[in-house]
């Protein structure tokens, strides 16, 4: 025998607005999930860069870092490395442009800092969409459970039968609205702070590693003649002093 009382009874005896609601309702789950899979995937991805930054500091070479930091696309770190290399190169190489005369540190500096500004966007990218849905959903919900409340009361109103098996069973469907709405939200909050979390953990370990490659590209990896320049620069200095002792 079907049971009277339950979703399916739901669904079949609700009007429209309820109808509606639970269609919102699944349409968030589905976008949550679909972010919460997506994301969590990726973070798990970053686990082995994220294990590999100790092993690019005792490559032999920033070609053979960079390929210990893998090929994936979406890798902040390799990313962040290349931004400053390429920052470097860049900046050394035009020196008449109007960035040619910022200090080298402070022109790697805001390079660096627009590569972590970019990691970080990817990676908050879809977390709206969970906090949207976990403070949402619940609301939805209850606005269907009330709707259905108000329905189920007229329906009884109406039929002029108000006996406790005539009330219990169209306001207890009403009630599993309440009941969707928080199984929605419940696995978005989760979800949104447990990446939140990991994503802040990416984010502190670039900053770190950004700051590691701004000195090593200061002290370590500068061009033969823009060493040359600065001994130069050095000896110049030197002479001028001692004229003037």
């Amino acid at each position: 025998m079907e049971n009277p009382y339950g979703v399916e009874a739901l669904w079949s005896q609700g009007d429209m607005v309820i109808k509606v609601v639970a269609m919102m309702l699944l349409a968030m789950s589905i976008a949550s999930w679909y972010v919460i899979v997506i994301r969590s995937w990726r973070l798990f991805r970053l686990r082995k860069p994220t294990r590999a930054l100790v092993d690019f500091w005792h490559a032999q070479s920033f070609a053979e870092g960079l390929h210990l930091l893998g090929n994936q696309r979406d890798n902040p770190f390799r990313n962040l490395a290349e931004e400053g290399q390429s920052g470097l190169d860049h900046h050394v190489n035009h020196k008449a442009d109007l960035h040619g005369h910022l200090p080298l540190a402070e022109w790697l500096t805001a390079c660096l800092k627009g590569s972590i500004d970019e990691s970080s966007e990817n990676l908050q990218r879809g977390l709206a969409v969970l906090a949207s849905v976990g403070s949402t959903a619940p609301f939805v919900g209850l606005f269907g459970t009330v709707w259905g409340i108000y329905h189920a009361l007229v329906n009884i109103g109406v039929s002029g039968q108000a006996g406790i098996d005539k009330v219990a069973g169209p306001v207890g469907e009403a009630l599993i609205m309440t009941a969707f709405g928080l199984a929605v939200a419940i696995p978005a909050v989760l979800a949104y702070n447990t990446l939140a979390r990991g994503n802040k953990a990416i984010i502190s370990k670039l900053n770190r590693f950004a700051h590691q490659l701004h000195a090593y590209l200061i002290t370590g990896a500068a061009p033969a003649n823009r060493n040359a320049e600065s001994i130069s620069s050095l000896a110049k200095a030197q002479q001028k002093r001692s004229e003037a002792v």
